[in-house]
């Protein structure tokens, strides 16, 4: 299906979908700053080989979907939880796509920032979900889940307007956040930042984004009702969400599963999508039996 524009929310969400319409519905949602298109094609059309109807979306502020407004003063964000918007608005955004598509309800995955508007969608419109996969996310604490020096500094790094520069700061950000325990797919990377860059960078809403994420609150205790079938992924040598941030994910999540991938990094290296996929589809099938038995 060729990109749609959907009116959620007052805005505009740009999507597309993979797979039959019939099979399992499975939202997909990226991180900060990132757009749809970093759920890579192949990984969704692996999902959609596997009976799923995959949509992916580009999140408020990224990509093709509303561009919002709003200064933000990140001190602020963080101190005394002062942003334009919130995680929770990002995850009403969700629901309502869910509901415009006609789906009421899904498997629901998330990365990163993605993860933490998974989740919150979890906990305030759970009708809406029949699992949760979080992926290099963590709870809100601001014990656990915190990014080393080097990366915090390539995340409040504006990114280049020029389209060359842009894509050399990209790759030489996944050089420090990605996964050292695979080969970096410097082509793949250089293609992703040139579509990227194609689509529309919005440094603005990254930074919005970013406010919304500082200003959350702690969701270990919401997490905690959660009642379906969760499987949580993080990488053991993630830099930017150190893996205490998905340890504690599984651990507020009653039916968790927990995969800590080794030599994985804050991406998704091509190596370890069968892994993800057979996960995603176990998680799924879990959710269908406990649905049956209810």
């Amino acid at each position: 299906m060729p990109e749609t524009i959907a009116e959620v929310n007052g805005i505009q969400l740009c999507h597309e979908t993979f797979g039959s319409p019939d099979g399992r519905p499975l939202l997909m949602i990226m991180g900060l700053a990132s757009q749809m298109i970093w759920w890579d094609d192949e990984l969704c059309e692996s999902l959609a080989a596997e009976g799923f109807f995959v949509i992916r979306y580009d999140n408020r502020d990224a990509g093709r979907s509303s561009r919002l407004s709003g200064r933000v003063n990140l001190p602020l964000a963080y101190t005394l939880r002062v942003a334009p918007y919130s995680l929770k608005d990002m995850a009403d955004d969700a629901a309502v796509l869910l509901g415009e598509l006609g789906i009421e309800s899904a498997h629901v995955v998330g990365a990163s920032m993605g993860g933490m508007v998974a989740q919150t969608l979890a906990i305030e419109h759970p009708a809406r979900v029949r699992s949760l996969t979080s992926i290099m996310s963590t709870t809100g604490n601001r014990f656990v889940g915190r990014p080393s020096a080097k990366a915090m500094t390539m995340l409040l790094s504006a990114p280049p307007r020029n389209r060359e520069q842009y894509v050399d700061y990209l790759l030489r950000t996944f050089r420090v956040i990605g996964s050292p325990g695979y080969p970096f797919d410097e082509t793949r990377m250089r293609e992703r930042a040139e579509r990227s860059f194609d689509r529309g960078v919005n440094p603005g809403g990254t930074a919005r984004q970013l406010a919304a994420i500082l200003s959350s609150r702690d969701r270990f205790r919401a997490l905690r009702k959660v009642q379906v079938p969760a499987f949580v992924v993080h990488g053991s040598k993630d830099p930017l969400v150190h893996v205490s941030g998905g340890r504690a994910t599984a651990r507020a999540l009653r039916e968790s599963e927990l995969d800590i991938v080794p030599g994985m990094g804050h991406d998704l290296p091509h190596a370890i999508w069968p892994r993800l996929v057979r996960g995603l589809v176990r998680t799924a099938d879990r959710a269908e039996v406990k649905t049956r038995r209810a």
